[in-house]
């Protein structure tokens, strides 16, 4: 409307200039120059004047396109005005942002694969040297006796039993990440299915100078579920607080429930851990630190937290993490 409405003004200039200009001669091709000149030289002048404001703006906002195009993408257009130019430069900013948004998602993305390839490598490479260097000592023949051939023989099937987990856990990580598999719902007694898992979970904390003090309740707890999900996903966390709790302990686990959800909550003390740790602990192949771990207790894939959260998501519930002071608490939330 400002555009027209100096379009308009300037078409006005124009003309009462022209008519007020005087005629100096009698032939009419001159008069009639005269005339276009006069009207002519106004309109652009006043017309200029009048849209100087929006050009300039225009302008500004060509510069801020050309700015971004060129990769720039934290660039901002200013928004001076509130019509139709102040909506076209919040949509600039707009589009950059979503630009940056989704090219900051991609090389977060690219990262998450190098990550993937590079803790892969680390993990699978360091049983599978073992693997090697004890078949070799075997090969060759190089035991001193019967006992020391089969300590040989245990530890290279320990360090194959690591390398199939790890896999195993891969494998299980990638097909819940990528949306390939999805829970085999039957209704399952979760209270029944907890209590079987301490019961096989106690001998292991006992010989690891570990407690395990169950706060749950005699009534049955049905609801659908993937048993075998769901018992991975449980089992993860407790083997996590068994790798991580300070010797002697204990590790409390809670069943809760309400009309409309029931809550597992896995509690232990271990060894602090900062805010960017903390942070980090769902991540893949992140461990927070290897020397927090048990020695008789074999350090996993930093995977476990990883399928656990996506299991429970899974079941639409949440996996809920809190820690102070070496507290730690994780709590697996599921809708009934």
């Amino acid at each position: 409307m400002r555009m027209l409405w100096s379009f308009v003004i300037s078409i006005l200039v124009g003309l009462l200039v022209s008519l007020v200009t005087p005629r100096f001669t009698e032939v009419y091709y001159v008069n009639l120059l005269v005339v276009l000149v006069s009207f002519i030289l106004p309109f652009f002048f006043t017309f200029f004047f009048l849209t100087r404001h929006i050009i300039r703006y225009v302008s500004e906002m060509a510069s801020g396109l050309d700015t971004i195009a060129q990769g720039q993408l934290d660039y901002r257009v200013m928004v001076k005005r509130k019509d139709e130019l102040g909506d076209i430069a919040l949509n600039i900013n707009a589009m950059a942002e979503k630009l940056e948004t989704q090219i900051g998602r991609e090389r977060q993305m690219e990262k998450a694969k190098l990550e993937l390839i590079t803790g892969v490598s680390h993990d699978l490479r360091t049983p599978l040297t073992s693997i090697i260097g004890y078949l070799d000592l075997l090969k060759d023949k190089a035991y001193q006796d019967l006992k020391e051939h089969d300590r040989f023989v245990s530890n290279t099937y320990n360090k194959a039993l690591q390398l199939k987990q790890l896999i195993d856990d891969l494998f299980a990580y990638t097909r819940l990440a990528s949306n390939e598999v999805s829970p085999e719902m039957e209704r399952i007694d979760l209270r029944e299915l907890l209590v079987q898992l301490l019961v096989e979970l106690e001998p292991i904390a006992k010989e690891n100078q570990l407690r395990l003090e169950m706060n749950i309740h005699e009534a049955p707890l049905v609801r659908e579920a993937d048993p075998e999900m769901i018992r991975r996903a449980i089992d993860n966390l407790l083997m996590n607080a068994l790798k991580f709790s300070v010797r002697p302990g204990v590790i409390r686990i809670t069943l809760l429930h309400s009309d409309d959800h029931m809550e597992i909550s896995i509690e232990n003390k271990g060894m602090p851990i900062t805010k960017e740790q903390a942070s980090r602990l769902f991540d893949r192949f992140y461990k927070a630190d290897d020397a927090r771990t048990f020695q008789r207790i074999q350090s996993g894939s930093g995977l476990g937290l990883s399928i656990a959260r996506s299991i429970v998501e899974l079941h639409s519930g949440a996996l809920q993490f809190h820690h102070q002071d070496g507290h730690f608490t994780f709590s697996i939330i599921l809708p009934l």
